[in-house]
C-alpha cells in the first residue's frame, strides 16, 4: 500500500488538541473533510497510526486540522514532526494529472531518448508548476510542467520526455 503525504505537523494549537500542519497538499479541504481517515507517520521509528478527521480550518500559512482521537495540547505534541498520510488512490486524479511523489524520481529524457537529468523536486510558482530536474556535476535546471514542454509522461516507468528547448539547460 502507497501512502500520500499531505503535509508535517508543527505544532499544536488551541486547547482541543487541533494540529498546526505545514502543508503540501493543494486538495487540503478534499483531504481533511470530516470523517476522513488519515494517519500519522512517524519518519524516526516509520510507525504509522490511523486517525479519524474532526475538523479542518486553513489559518495563513499553515492548515489546523483535528483528529477525534487526539483531544489535548499535551497528546497533540507528542506528534510534531510526523507527516500526515493519506492512502494513495490513483483514480483520485483526472487524466493527465499525476501526485508530485510520482513525478520525483523520473528521468528526463528528449525526444531522441537522451537523459538529462533526474526530477528533484516539484515546485509550484505563480505562472505553473515546474520540474527541478538535477543533473551530474552540473547546476539544476528548470522544466515547466505544461503540455508545450512534457511530450509523455510514463509514472510506471519513471520517465518523462520533454521538448528541450534552447536555453532550458
Amino acid at each position: 500500500m502507497e501512502y500520500l503525504a499531505l503535509g508535517t505537523i508543527i505544532d499544536s494549537h488551541g486547547l482541543d488538541g487541533t494540529l498546526k500542519v505545514f502543508s503540501s497538499t493543494n486538495y487540503a479541504e478534499e483531504r481533511y473533510q470530516e470523517g476522513n481517515r488519515v494517519f500519522l507517520y512517524d519518519p524516526n521509528t516509520k510507525e504509522r497510526k490511523e486517525f479519524t478527521v474532526e475538523d479542518y480550518r486553513p489559518s495563513s500559512r499553515v492548515d489546523l486540522v483535528t483528529l477525534k482521537e487526539i483531544t489535548t495540547p499535551e497528546e497533540a505534541k507528542k506528534y510534531k514532526g510526523f507527516e500526515i498520510q493519506i492512502i494513495k488512490d490513483r483514480n483520485d486524479l483526472e487524466e493527465g494529472y499525476y501526485f508530485y511523489s510520482d513525478l520525483r524520481g523520473c528521468t528526463i529524457v528528449d525526444k531522441d531518448g537522451k537523459e538529462y537529468g533526474i526530477v528533484k523536486e516539484v515546485e509550484e510558482f505563480p505562472a505553473q508548476i515546474t520540474l527541478r530536474v538535477k543533473r551530474n556535476n552540473q547546476k539544476d535546471f528548470f522544466v515547466p510542467f505544461i503540455k508545450q514542454f512534457i511530450l509523455n509522461v510514463d509514472i510506471e516507468n519513471k520517465k518523462i520526455t520533454v521538448d528541450i528547448v534552447e536555453g532550458m539547460l
